[in-house]
């Protein structure tokens, strides 16, 4: 009998990988919609923010500083540290990326999420067979409708339901924060980075301009790298 070789994993599968983080997400698109508003933006912008942008935790910090009335490079600085990240992500996944065309190469970065990241990196260290374009673009568009459409959601419920951002839906994305890190976290070098950059992020949270995020992303970026060279040295 002939073994047939497994096809590996496209768009559906990155499609199906994503759907539990979909969950997560969808109190944070419904939170942002209803802050939109009283922020200062018409329905239309919030929608374009959440198509054009794309990016959760960014979103919600521009919009709280329109509300502090921050001026706009103030804004600008701010989204650009909390984002910078992206920039660790990418490095990561760059050697699965490294031999498709320019274009899409910029679509994926452009797609990249904290969701898509972790669901993308995760189905790459598995042995099976994987087609990283469409896997990820399956995985990253699924999210991408799933913002959109909470935002658009969030901005009708907010109209009719007022308080509803102090509800506490928020704790449904820290629940897939941890959900998307634990499972990442497979040695004690980068248990070790996590707990250190956690710590630090705790103690440096008073920081302006969310720096405090960017320097516990370099000390667990240190102490990662630092405690890996050790464990190959002995």
């Amino acid at each position: 009998m002939l073994e047939t070789t497994p096809q590996p994993s496209g768009f559906l599968a990155g499609l199906r990988d994503m759907l539990p983080m979909l969950i997560g997400a969808a109190p944070f698109g419904l939170i942002f919609g209803t802050l939109a508003g009283p922020a200062g933006l018409a329905p239309w912008a919030a929608v374009a923010m959440s198509l054009a942008v794309f990016a959760g935790s960014a979103q919600f910090i521009a919009v709280t500083l329109l509300t502090g009335g921050a001026s706009i490079p103030v804004i600008i600085a701010t989204t650009f540290v909390v984002n910078l990240r992206h920039a660790l992500y990418g490095a990561s996944l760059q050697p699965h990326v490294a031999d498709l065309p320019l274009r899409w190469r910029a679509l994926l970065a452009y797609f990249l999420t904290d969701e898509a990241f972790a669901v993308v990196y995760h189905r790459l260290q598995e042995p099976a067979p994987v087609d990283v374009r469409r896997y990820f673009l399956g995985a990253a568009l699924a999210m991408y409708i799933n913002w959109s459409a909470w935002t658009v959601v969030g901005i009708a419920i907010g109209r009719n339901v007022p308080g509803i951002e102090h509800w506490g839906l928020e704790f449904a994305m820290v629940a897939t924060f941890v959900g998307i890190v634990v499972p990442l976290l497979k040695n004690r070098a980068q248990v070790a980075a996590a707990l250190c950059a956690g710590l630090t992020a705790l103690a440096a949270n008073g920081l302006p301009y969310k720096l405090g995020l960017m320097v516990a992303a370099l000390v667990g970026v240190a102490v990662g790298m630092a405690l890996e060279k050790r464990e190959v040295r002995s």
